[in-house]
């Protein structure tokens, strides 16, 4: 059962606003031989006490590491959860059109390929799916170390549809904004086929909760280039975490407040953009 302790958000939360990055998990579903974090069962049920707490009404399910291939359980989750939620799921690169098409049926909107321990994807997956998905709705949705953006910067700007990069970098390390690996995702998001979610602070603070004031630099880049391709997602429900440093996903949201957005942009960040990203 999850926690769902999580104080309500100083800013108000417009109606409409998107999490646009969260996982559940149930021990039902058989985990991927490559999976390394088992957590305990994190349902609909209980996400939707977060929600009612914090003032969210659509959600982003994405694919954990934990079941690999095997989107059963995210796409099952939605089926019940209705058309307040999408998914974004993972896929091996011969899955056929058809089955793309029955995904894209069942509200998954984006591929992820996320480039850690456990991933079952490779980088060269990445342009061979580029180019099958170009010109519709899907998406890449990509996660690495951010540290390694300056390896990876031109395979990603040269991918020829839309594309998503998870966790403002995921940076393994709380680096300035001159860096070269953030400089690296600024170019990226200057791009017009580029969204960058402001998301997982936690994964890159050393100075931690609730403020994770360290990451505060590297997100203000990021908003002072521009707004229109930017989402927010809480990563609930944070399955790496220990007690001591589990986030507060209201104080998340909080966040937006401290890294200088207005209300307006809040708006467009929260509800406007994952409504046209996601097809709500």
């Amino acid at each position: 059962m999850a926690d769902t302790r999580a104080t309500r958000p100083k800013i108000t939360v417009p109606p409409g606003a998107c999490d646009t990055h969260m996982h559940f998990y149930d021990d039902s579903y058989p985990a991927s031989p490559k999976a390394w974090l088992f957590p305990p069962n994190f349902l609909p049920e209980d996400y939707r006490a977060i929600q009612e707490q914090v003032g969210l009404a659509r959600m982003v399910v994405v694919q954990p590491v934990t079941y690999g291939f095997d989107n059963r359980c995210i796409l099952d989750a939605i089926a019940r959860i209705g058309d307040s939620a999408r998914a974004v799921v993972t896929v091996p690169t011969d899955i056929s059109d058809a089955d793309l098409d029955t995904l894209w049926q069942q509200g998954a909107r984006g591929l992820r390929y996320h480039q850690m321990a456990g991933s079952m994807t490779e980088w060269s997956d990445l342009p061979l799916m580029a180019e099958r998905i170009k010109g519709t709705g899907w998406h890449l949705q990509v996660q690495l170390d951010g540290l390694e953006l300056p390896q990876y910067e031109s395979l990603i700007a040269d991918l020829p549809c839309t594309v998503v990069n998870d966790h403002m970098g995921r940076y393994s390390d709380c680096i300035a904004p001159d860096h070269p690996a953030h400089q690296a995702l600024l170019r990226l998001a200057a791009q017009p086929n580029v969204w960058v979610k402001l998301s997982g602070a936690y994964h890159i603070s050393k100075s931690g909760k609730p403020d994770y004031a360290d990451v505060a630099p590297l997100a203000r880049a990021l908003i002072e280039q521009g707004t229109d391709r930017l989402l927010w997602g809480s990563d609930w429900p944070h399955p790496t975490e220990t007690e001591d440093s589990m986030p507060d996903d209201g104080r998340l949201l909080d966040l937006l407040a401290d890294w200088g957005l207005s209300e307006a942009q809040r708006e467009a960040v929260l509800v406007t953009n994952p409504a046209r990203l996601y097809g709500f």
